[in-house]
């Protein structure tokens, strides 16, 4: 199974390199995108995933515009993996490692040559760890984040978009380890005992001088079992911002955040607030394959040079329905002090949370 990449001296294991350390068969390497126009209600998110233990590799874009989610999905058999990062009419190309990269979707429904550019370096998160009650991992996965613009064109419901980077801008992430793809397992003891709740929030923001990337995952009972606040400066110095205090406000009758604020605290002891305002949203569980989406998931292997095409309209019951019941990327305009910002509001809340009041799955704001 030698490969082009063992040409280069990057191995991490005795092994070639078209095998992973782990035989976890949900092992994953991942890249996610989303565009924001924050000029007008267009939103886009897109990413390619490639899983060598299912042999399986694929991508997806999905773009809101209005009340209207237009989807594309690509999936074909992973062969020799190398450096090209490819499916179907979907590809990236690294123009600068960390910087810099070119990203191409070519369909008749949906299509984009955009080019992404970092505004600040990259951050390495930290890492993630969730263990299930039969003690194994669900996830264990490591990430590293960037906030940037974009430039290109952008083709969607039989129209041609502009994509300026003094409009657009956006954030990204590539991680890679164990997370759930492909087809379930079998649900076994967990049907029987399933997880009381889930609550997450990602909140990676833009600013003119800094960006501040926020992570917070905690259990049922409150108690966080994930706490990462750092802000980026362009000279690459990363400072921590403490343990942030997190006050959401939800719209009435769900669990859909309308505004976020976060107490943070500078290396110096000094307070710091930020305030994010939700705008327009893409649920990561309708049509971009995260978190039990019906109709199409990530790893999973649909035979070869596989593609497809989804339009959705969110004022349908049977599609408004769903959005509740995973995780949902806003659009955040935020403001930190006199600076004002532009960056990704991601936040899930299922099942009980104890600290905002959720005592069970059909708890609701009031």
């Amino acid at each position: 199974m030698i490969g082009p990449l063992d040409e280069f001296p990057i191995h991490q294991t005795p092994q070639p390199m078209a095998r992973v350390a782990s035989s976890d068969k949900n092992f994953y390497d991942r890249s996610y995108f989303n565009a924001i126009d924050t000029g007008g209600d267009l939103m886009l998110i897109t990413g390619f995933g490639a899983y060598p233990n299912l042999g399986v590799t694929d991508a997806f874009a999905t773009v809101r515009r209005g009340d209207i989610q237009h989807a594309v999905h690509f999936s074909d058999a992973l062969e020799q993996r190398g450096l090209d990062m490819a499916v179907g009419g979907y590809r990236i190309e690294v123009i600068e490692p960390l910087r810099k990269l070119r990203v191409i979707c070519e369909h008749e429904d949906l299509s984009f040559d955009m080019t992404w550019e970092g505004s600040f370096p990259v951050v390495q998160e930290e890492a993630h760890t969730i263990i299930t009650g039969m003690n194994k991992a669900m996830i264990e996965a490591q990430r590293f984040a960037q906030v940037g613009s974009w430039s290109g064109t952008l083709h969607v419901d039989g129209t041609d978009f502009n994509v300026d980077p003094s409009s657009w801008m956006g954030t990204r992430d590539r991680s890679w380890g164990i997370r759930p793809v492909g087809e379930s397992d079998p649900p076994g003891r967990v049907a029987s005992e399933p997880s009381e709740g889930f609550w997450w929030l990602y909140v990676p923001l833009r600013f003119d001088d800094f960006s501040i990337i926020v992570i917070v995952q905690e259990e049922p009972n409150g108690f966080r079992t994930l706490n990462d606040a750092t802000r980026i400066w362009h000279d690459g110095r990363i400072e921590q911002l403490g343990w942030p205090r997190v006050h959401l406000t939800y719209k009435s009758g769900t669990r859909i955040p309308t505004a976020l604020r976060l107490e943070l605290t500078t290396p110096d002891g000094k307070p710091l607030e930020v305030e994010v305002e939700a705008g327009t949203f893409i649920a990561l569980h309708v049509g971009a394959g995260y978190g039990g989406d019906p109709d199409w998931q990530h790893g999973q292997w649909k035979g070869r040079n596989w593609s497809e095409s989804k339009t959705y309209d969110l004022t349908d019951p049977a599609n408004a329905g769903r959005i509740p019941f995973g995780v949902i990327d806003h659009v955040g305009k935020a403001r930190c002090g006199d600076a004002e910002g532009w960056g990704l509001f991601e936040h899930g809340s299922l099942g009980r949370h104890d600290p905002t009041g959720f005592a069970d799955w059909g708890s609701v704001a009031p």
